[in-house]
C-alpha cells in the first residue's frame, strides 16, 4: 500500500484518508471544547524515530555529530488525530 495515501477503515467503512507519513502513536489525555474549536492533548506512548533535512552549513554551524543529544522542534500546521 502506498504510504502517501492510506485509507483507514473500521468495519469495512472508510473513515479518513490522509497523506501523513510521520505517524506517532499517542493517547488522548484531555479535551477542552470551545464553541468552534476544541483543544486535544496527547501523550506519546511509543518511541519514534524522526528525520530532518537541513543545510550542510547548518549542520556545521551546530557542530552536530552522531550521538549528540538534541531537542527536536516540530513545526507543522496540523496534528491530525486518527482513532485506531
Amino acid at each position: 500500500m502506498n504510504p502517501l495515501c492510506l485509507s483507514l477503515m473500521r468495519g469495512g467503512e472508510y473513515l479518513m484518508k490522509h497523506g501523513a507519513r510521520n505517524q506517532i502513536t499517542g493517547r488522548v489525555t484531555s479535551i477542552k471544547h470551545g464553541d468552534i474549536m476544541s483543544l486535544i492533548k496527547f501523550s506519546v506512548t511509543t518511541p519514534v524515530e524522526m528525520a530532518s533535512v537541513i543545510t550542510t552549513e547548518s549542520v556545521e554551524a551546530l557542530d552536530l555529530k552522531v550521538g549528540d543529544q538534541v531537542q527536536l522542534i516540530v513545526k507543522a500546521i496540523h496534528v491530525l488525530p486518527v482513532k485506531i
